[in-house]
């Protein structure tokens, strides 16, 4: 995925399901998340503005649905913060990855201006 496509999400009436995603969508972000390379990430942000879109929250939820067997912990909130309720196990595979850091007064982040990865 190496154009700029835009993607467009979906969005339907189900109540359980109120934010869907187009199958092309999940396809798109599950493309770019595994072509972020060791070392480097992305914010959602920037994952959905790969796509030409700014659903950062869809981009979440494609990878909370579909994320488990990619690179997920490559993927971090604005500020370069990990997913919340996996910073245990993302700064596992930071430490293994050899990722760019930053001590903060909470714990810590991803260094962006030094692991930013451009899709």
């Amino acid at each position: 995925m190496r154009g700029r496509t835009t993607v467009a999400l979906e969005r339907h009436d189900e109540a359980e399901d109120e934010t869907a995603v187009s199958d092309e969508f999940v396809e798109s972000v599950m493309e770019i998340v595994q072509s972020i390379p060791a070392g480097k990430a992305m914010t959602y942000g920037d994952v959905a503005a790969a796509l030409g879109s700014r659903g950062a929250r869809a981009v979440g939820l494609v990878l909370s649905r579909h994320g488990s067997e990619l690179p997920w912990w490559r993927v971090v909130r604005a500020g370069g913060y990990p997913p919340v309720g996996h910073e245990s196990r993302a700064l596992e595979q930071y430490w293994q990855e050899r990722m760019p850091m930053v001590q903060t007064p909470s714990g810590y982040r991803v260094d962006m201006e030094r692991a930013k990865f451009l899709a």
